[in-house]
């Protein structure tokens, strides 16, 4: 059988029957769930294919309460979330980014919106929103925290990098380039621009994150710009 034929693409490229895990990284940027009669979150828009019987229902990641106003300013398809639930296989993707599963056992991470792909249905998420001018400017003002025992997964453009922070040495990064953090650390946006300048909005390197205490920091080869919906 020659190696350009139909059939040989076909069997190179075919999903693999074999892994059944809740959460299967059938490709490094495709993300396989196998559903069983339970129901999952996943990034709006993010899937791409599914087999068997499953329901797709679009929600608000800022439903209800101090949500009602968040949304009005939080951009892109970061801030809703699709409920997916029945059974079958569930394929999830988004532009192409790299696909990371991770299992928190009674843990948390707090993620920067846009780059939550999936959670499990056990998985707490809470938003947290940084009060700064520079955050709303660059994008890095909401982030999710998720908690508890269950699956996630995450985006980056390209292969990450995690940075260790501890008391003798805080860590900086550009919030377009801020993936990512231990669930302990509570990070500062640092500016030494004006808010005028900041409103004829430059580089990231005019604004940065500043990541104090014990944990770890997960940085991309990318900054993701964000824009802001009037």
């Amino acid at each position: 059988m020659s190696k350009y034929s139909l059939a040989t693409f076909v069997n190179e490229t075919k999903e693999n029957p074999q892994e059944r895990d809740y959460f299967e990284l059938e490709k490094p940027q495709l993300l396989e769930i196998n559903l069983n009669n339970q129901f999952v979150w996943t990034k709006a828009g993010s899937m791409i294919g599914y087999t068997g019987n499953i329901n797709f229902e679009r929600q608000g990641m800022f439903s209800g309460g101090l949500g009602n106003l968040l949304k009005k300013v939080v951009s892109g398809e970061g801030s809703k979330l699709m409920k997916a639930e029945g059974t079958g296989k569930l394929y999830v993707a988004d532009s192409g980014k790299k696909v990371r599963i991770l299992h928190l056992n009674n843990e948390s991470i707090c993620v920067n919106g846009n780059d939550v792909l999936a959670h499990d249905q056990s998985i707490k998420s809470d938003i947290t929103m940084l009060k700064s001018i520079a955050g709303m400017m660059s994008g890095g003002l909401f982030q999710v925290k998720l908690s508890g025992t269950g699956h996630i997964a995450i985006t980056t453009h390209g292969d990450p990098l995690t940075l260790m922070v501890t008391p003798e040495n805080p860590v900086y990064t550009d919030p377009n380039a801020t993936v990512a953090w231990s669930g302990n650390l509570n990070p500062e946006l640092k500016t030494s621009i004006s808010f005028k300048s900041l409103m004829g909005r430059g580089s990231g390197e005019e604004f940065q994150m500043k990541f104090s205490g014990n944990g770890w920091v997960l940085i991309q080869p990318y900054e993701e710009m964000y824009t802001v919906e009037k």
